[in-house]
């Protein structure tokens, strides 16, 4: 995190920076880093804002990630897909999630809390991510498919997450 934001984030009373170390790890742990979120960012506004870095994005990528209401989406998501893993769901919630049910429609209704804190940008964006699956969105939706894992709620996460720090950005650098 870019020594800027670090000073900043500690002022924003909506940020909370202890769950920004566990949202972080959690995803660490199935297997997303900040910077994957950063790629989509970047690949999402280049068109748009021609003297866009990565550091740029991931700097949009820890606001993002640094607000509570961002967090609790993230913090129920993952753990309604390791709990499906783990088969402590009941059915038929347990087979939707594993199964990641095309009309379920929950996880994406969690992933726009996220987005929505950034206005329409943020659910065009979204939008897009969720229908073409590019990037590290395809590789988690492909790995979810996998006998044992759920990734039911995690792609669309990082979806929201990525499409919110562009809609930052967006918001930042228009002109």
């Amino acid at each position: 995190m870019s020594d800027h934001l670090l000073s900043k984030k500690e002022y924003n009373r909506l940020n909370d920076t202890k769950k920004y170390d566990i949202i972080k790890e959690r995803l660490s742990q199935r297997g997303i880093e900040l910077i994957d979120m950063a790629r989509l960012t970047y690949d999402l506004q280049k068109p748009y804002v021609p003297e866009l870095t990565l550091e740029i994005c991931l700097e949009h990528i820890d606001r993002v990630v640094l607000k509570r209401e961002v967090q609790h989406a993230v913090l129920v998501g993952i753990e309604l897909d390791v709990l499906a893993e783990e088969k402590k769901l009941s059915e038929p919630l347990l087979s939707m999630l594993l199964g990641d049910y095309g009309l379920f429609g929950i996880d994406e209704i969690l992933a726009l809390s996220i987005v929505n804190v950034y206005g329409s940008i943020g659910l065009t964006n979204f939008g897009y991510v969720d229908k073409l699956k590019p990037g590290i969105i395809g590789e988690i939706d492909n790995a979810g498919k996998e006998e044992g894992r759920c990734n039911t709620f995690l792609d669309d996460i990082v979806g929201a997450i990525a499409s919110a720090a562009a809609s930052s950005i967006a918001h930042k650098y228009s002109k």
